[in-house]
């Protein structure tokens, strides 16, 4: 038996999936063709743009020069005067009077202020009256001997012609030993008494406060009425200082420094007050003991500074740049010049893919990080001929943190070194 022939009407819908399917894969690969083509356009555009915006480079020099070097030093203290005397008091009192003031000149012995006295009046009243009877007892003890003494003479004489008996004249001789005795007890008080005596008369001395010294008052601490107690510590009443027109200024130098610092060295520094004037100065100690903070060791320098006019006061800051060399007729180049590295010679814009191709790429900039070579070390540096750069080596010498001493690499006054670049103009 034959099978029939499939049906027509059977076979119409696989026919039309068919030819839908079909159609969907030419509108895919149509769509896909357009997306590489738009993506091919928007490449070869951003690629146009990149090399058109790409800057060129430009390069920043410096000339070499020729000249003296100074090194310095920088350092940071205080002014103080040369001598300063805080003034207090032994005693403990109110205060009765103040006779001086803030800036007030005074001289040796001036009176200052004076602490009430009733009290150590008569404690000295006492002690007087306590010497002059202390003087009376040895005055009687005196008269007493003197009488003793004549009594055992005539015992003496009349016991030769046995008209004194021996106990008697022992007993003479006895008294006058005591007499003795008792005249060197009654100068004793008698040197006690003085004592206290000018004890007493020292501690109402003490009452008034003198200034120590000639000079100006820098700090009063005391008013009148106010108690002052000296227990524990003297109390602090005035500060003197004894002369303005002399005074030092103290700065710390730095522990990596202090090598190249000696007495004798020539400084200047700034303050506040004046920030267009400079002092100068001259080292007169360097001190071996050394101070630390915040783990910073550093080393206190005494400068003396002249002060007639009286412009510089004590307790301003300063900064102080002490000149530690000098070096005459060397060649110089900018410190910038010694950090100055070039830039990337490469332009990796075909890296990193489709993405890396699509990202325009600038000329990496390198700062060098590297720390300053000691003296005597070899440097490149980078000669400007025209738009290249020659790389030279140098040796380097003294720097004042500015320009650097070098020598070789066929330097000469007025080459130019580079020192930085930057885009070139358009």
């Amino acid at each position: 038996m034959q099978p029939s022939p499939p049906s027509t009407a059977s076979d119409l819908p696989a026919v039309l999936a068919a030819a839908r399917r079909a159609r969907r894969r030419r509108a895919f690969v149509s769509l896909l063709l357009l997306a590489l083509l738009v993506a091919g356009a928007v490449h070869w555009q951003r690629q146009r743009a990149a090399r058109a915006a790409s800057p060129a480079i430009e390069y920043v020099s410096a000339e070499v020069t020729r000249g003296a070097l100074t090194v310095k030093v920088t350092a940071t203290g205080t002014l103080q005067p040369l001598n300063q005397v805080d003034v207090g008091s032994e005693l403990s009192g109110m205060v009765e009077e103040v006779l001086v003031d803030f800036n007030d000149t005074v001289k040796r012995g001036q009176v200052l202020a004076r602490l009430d006295t009733q009290r150590l009046n008569a404690t000295a009243v006492q002690a007087r009256g306590s010497l002059a009877s202390a003087e009376a007892r040895l005055r009687e003890a005196e008269a007493t001997a003197v009488e003793t003494e004549l009594k055992a003479g005539r015992c003496a004489k009349l016991a030769e012609k046995q008209m004194c008996s021996k106990d008697d004249l022992d007993a003479s001789r006895a008294a006058e030993a005591r007499a003795r005795a008792s005249v060197a007890s009654a100068k004793a008080g008698v040197a006690v008494a003085r004592a206290a005596l000018e004890e007493r008369e020292t501690e109402l001395a003490k009452a008034v406060i003198q200034a120590p010294i000639d000079g100006i008052v820098l700090k009063r601490l005391i008013e009148p009425g106010q108690t002052v107690a000296a227990m524990m510590q003297t109390p602090l009443l005035f500060t003197l200082a004894e002369n303005l027109t002399q005074m030092e200024l103290q700065v710390a130098v730095d522990e990596a420094d202090v090598g190249r610092v000696a007495v004798g060295q020539r400084a200047s520094f700034t303050v506040d007050a004046y920030p267009n004037r400079e002092f100068p100065a001259v080292i007169t100690q360097v001190r071996y003991a050394p101070e630390s903070k915040d783990g910073v060791v550093t080393y206190t320098t005494a400068l003396s500074v002249e002060n007639a006019d009286l412009a510089l006061r004590p307790g301003m800051t300063a900064t102080a740049e002490i000149v530690v060399r000098e070096v005459e007729d060397t060649l110089m180049v900018p410190n910038a010049a010694l950090r100055f590295e070039p830039p990337a010679a490469t332009n990796r814009a075909d890296e990193g893919g489709l993405l890396g191709k699509l990202m325009m790429r600038f000329p990496s900039r390198q700062t060098s990080t590297r720390p300053e070579e000691p003296k005597g070390k070899e440097r490149r540096l980078y000669l400007l001929e025209g738009a290249t750069l020659k790389p030279v080596t140098v040796t380097i010498g003294e720097t004042d943190e500015r320009q650097t001493a070098v020598s070789g690499g066929g330097l000469a006054p007025g080459t130019r070194v580079a020192v930085d670049y930057r885009p070139a103009a358009r």
